[in-house]
């Protein structure tokens, strides 16, 4: 059997075990140990039973509720059982003396209890040296300095420590006795060799030294705050009695502990809840008659109210969404679908960090009243802010404080008088922005709509970050080209097309008419304007792309008969198409065919304006001269290129059109669009001119129901154009039937309604031939002589 060299008591060889958790025992040592698990209490039991000697074996991971062998680290320290009490709760308290260290050579059973063969470590010891005995020293002195740095440690501890001689026995009794985990203490129970587990014992007792003297420190820094804190308070309550003393105080420090508890409670960050309290302290030091204290106040105010942590309460339902949206408008379902798939992603991923949506289309056309709608669908605040004519970056950042009347910009201004900061905030115009001697604004929206850098925009007034990466921005354009390059970057442009005759008919009567009636006090018992009416309205009084000018003669009518009323007119007013006229006077506009018959050098073009499509005519006539191209109109000079592209393209082709090829020395040429007070460019009208020209000095008449938009080359390749689906819907609403546009755009069709597609002839061309042989009246093709009129 083997022997214990330090106690000389004899150890069997098969041991019952015990596990421990979070427990060590080291040699020399007693431990109180709780014994609750059924398999440890019966272990107990046999040591009890027996010689009082156990195993005790610590677990490798204390989560463990039922450990097995390979559970158990595989040296433990062998001890006797002192003592024994058995509690009511079926556990037990055992005190256990340690006696030396094993090592487990086999588990010989696991039930009912474990039991283990052991084979003792030889522990002996020697007499230290020199080098020994100064590390014991500084062993010692090490435990003494942790006690005094506040280390639970008895002073009977520290003198037993100072007492023990060997270096092996020293280690194991300041390890017992310090707050290590059972994984430091079981390495130092591993540690056979005596300078080793020296080593490792220092090791551990450094590094609670570091943590106990960091804890001095921190605890040193907390007593010196409080006595300053103490300090403070005491010099306050001394104003404060001073105050008191010259009947200042109630006035003066009311205001300052309100301002105080409003900071509080406004849920500022904490570097600007520092920077509230600074210029606080400021106002409390400075004479209440000093002119700064009023510039205080108001910032102050500013960063009260602004709504740093307050949002709306969010209810996306994308059902719900897609009932507003339809309730609201009528048609545009390719900007209610895409809408709808923004607010699904948005749903799904719980934050606002995609694109900026940009809405561009021709006045009218509901770009505004779609952000009302989402605003209302997501349950959010609406903010709308007009940048058109906006030139100084300070209307967006705001001013310095250090200029008189300085406010902060109108992105904080409006997000402080809507309290919240997840509102949905469209900015109007923004195509209409200027920049000048006091700055460029887009530049200072680059930072307000870029996701990336507006969670924490820095307005000039305010001076500190506000985030507003809650904020859901929209934007609205009637042109995209004037929006510079790097802010259309950061937006999603959504394209509100012109509506067609259809929706305007159903727009007027789902929602101009009712809200023109409740506007003007009238019901239905009192006006009705029929089908045909607005049939009328639409077609001779307005040509636009929206509908504010059909609302216009709408509310024109009901003014009328609202005078009617008052004046005492009994009875229901019907308005028919014939009588539309008697409201809104004569005819604003023809309809129909753009011309009552065939014209020799003029030809009907599609133009793209900001009020969406247009049609117009260019009138082409030539007369003596030398050769000499005038151009009139008011054209810009991407259109004037494309004249002069039109007339060389005749003059290299002039024998296959029938042309003298000297005419152009003995002609002067003239083009001329009418509405020349209004500005025109581009160069979609490159064929119309082409055709007028043609038409003209061939003598050949065009068809009175073409129309035509491309642009031409000198070769006569026909080039795609932009806005045709603007163009399609001004053609449909002139009565245009056939359509010559080029081969390339044919891809745009998908976008225009099956209506429109269905009522007219569009015909793709890629050739000025194939566009004079669509456009000119039959029997005048490119090679025949004389006039043709129709």
């Amino acid at each position: 059997m083997p022997v214990s060299d330090d106690e000389k008591v004899t150890i069997p060889e098969v041991l019952p075990i015990i596990p421990m958790r979070d427990l060590v025992l080291f040699p020399n040592l007693v431990l109180p140990l709780f014994v609750g698990r059924e398999r440890s209490i019966l272990a107990l039991e046999e040591a009890m039973r027996g010689d009082h000697h156990v195993g005790l074996l610590a677990q490798r991971v204390s989560d463990t509720q039922d450990p097995g062998p390979d559970d158990l680290f595989t040296i433990g320290c062998a001890g006797t059982v002192l003592q024994e009490l058995k509690l009511p709760d079926a556990t037990a308290r055992a005190l256990v003396e340690g006696i030396a260290r094993f090592r487990v050579v086999e588990f010989i059973s696991t039930e009912p209890f474990l039991q283990a063969r052991i084979e003792m470590i030889d522990e002996s010891e020697v007499t230290p040296g020199m080098e020994t005995e100064a590390a014991m020293r500084a062993l010692v002195a090490d435990f003494e300095k942790a006690a005094e740095l506040g280390k639970p440690i008895p002073q009977e501890v520290l003198m037993a420590a100072g007492a023990v001689e060997q270096p092996g026995r020293l280690a194991d009794f300041v390890a017992f006795h310090l707050n290590l985990k059972s994984e430091e203490k079981q390495t130092i129970l591993e540690a056979i060799d005596p300078s080793e587990r020296m080593e490792r014992t220092s090791t551990f007792l450094h590094k609670e030294l570091e943590i106990l003297e960091l804890g001095s420190k921190i605890q040193s820094r907390v007593q010196e705050s409080m006595t300053k804190s103490q300090r403070e308070y005491f010099l306050h309550e001394q104003l404060k009695a001073i105050q008191q003393e010259l009947g200042q105080y109630d006035e003066i420090q009311a205001e300052m502990d309100d301002y105080r508890e409003k900071i509080a409670a406004a849920g500022m960050p904490e570097e600007v809840s520092e920077k509230a309290e600074k210029e606080l302290g400021r106002l409390e030091k400075m004479p209440q008659a000093a002119p700064e204290t009023a510039v205080i106040r108001t910032y102050l105010d500013w960063l009260i109210g602004l709504p740093w942590q307050k949002e709306d309460e969010e209810k996306l339902d994308l059902i719900e969404a897609k009932k507003i949206l339809d309730e609201d408008h009528y048609g545009l379902e390719d900007v209610k679908k895409r809408v709808l798939e923004y607010l699904a992603v948005h749903k799904l991923t719980n934050r606002m960090r995609g694109p900026i949506l940009c809405f561009v289309g021709p006045p009218g056309t509901g770009k505004t009243s779609i952000g009302r709608s989402i605003a209302r669908s997501l349950g959010r605040k609406f903010i709308r802010m007009s940048l058109g004519g906006v030139h100084d970056e300070a209307e967006i950042r705001g001013h310095r404080r250090t200029y008189v009347g300085a406010l902060p910009g109108r992105i904080i201004q409006s997000i402080s008088q809507a309290g919240t900061r997840n509102p949905v905030f469209m900015m109007d115009e923004v195509d209409k922005i200027g920049a000048d001697f006091r700055g460029d604004p887009t530049s200072a929206l680059l930072e307000v709509l870029d996701p990336e850098q507006n969670n924490s925009f820095q307005d000039h007034y305010l001076e500190a970050p506000f985030d507003l990466s809650r904020v859901m921005f929209i934007t609205t354009a009637n042109l995209l080209d004037t929006i510079p390059p790097p802010l259309r970057d950061r937006m999603e442009v959504i394209h509100f097309p012109g509506y067609t005759e259809d929706e305007k008919l159903h727009i007027a009567l789902q929602y101009l008419v009712p809200k023109q009636l409740t506007e003007h006090g009238l019901t239905a018992a009192r006006l009705e304007i029929c089908d045909d009416a607005i049939h009328s309205i639409v077609r001779r009084y307005t040509r636009e792309a929206g509908v504010r000018g059909l609302e216009r003669q709408i509310a024109m009518i009901c003014r009328q008969v609202a005078r009617r009323v008052v004046e005492g007119h009994r009875g229901k007013t019907k308005v028919t198409g014939r009588s539309v006229s008697r409201y809104l006077g004569p005819p604003k506009f023809n309809f129909g065919m753009a011309e009552k018959r065939n014209e020799v050098g003029t030809a009907t073009g599609l133009v793209w304006t900001e009020a969406g499509g247009d049609v117009i005519f260019v009138e082409a006539t030539t007369m003596p001269g030398r050769g000499k191209l005038i151009l009139t109109g008011q054209l810009g000079d991407v259109m004037r290129e494309s004249a002069q592209a039109a007339v060389s393209y005749i003059r290299a082709h002039a024998g296959q059109l029938g042309l003298e090829p000297d005419f152009a020395d003995k002609l002067d040429m003239h083009i001329h669009v009418p509405e020349a007070a209004i500005p025109k460019d581009g160069p979609s009208a490159g064929i119309t001119m082409a055709t007028a020209l043609a038409s003209a000095l061939m003598s050949c008449a065009v068809r009175r129901e073409v129309a035509m938009t491309g642009e031409i080359t000198l070769r006569g390749h026909v080039l795609p154009i932009g806005g045709l689906k603007e163009k399609l819907l001004a053609a449909h609403r002139a009565g245009i039937k056939t359509v010559l546009v080029p081969k390339e755009n044919l891809r745009d069709l998908v976008l225009l309604p099956e209506r429109v597609r269905s009522e007219m002839e569009i015909v793709p061309v890629s050739t000025m031939d194939q566009v004079l042989e669509r456009a000119l009246v039959d029997g005048c093709a490119p090679g025949g002589k004389g006039p043709r009129r129709a």
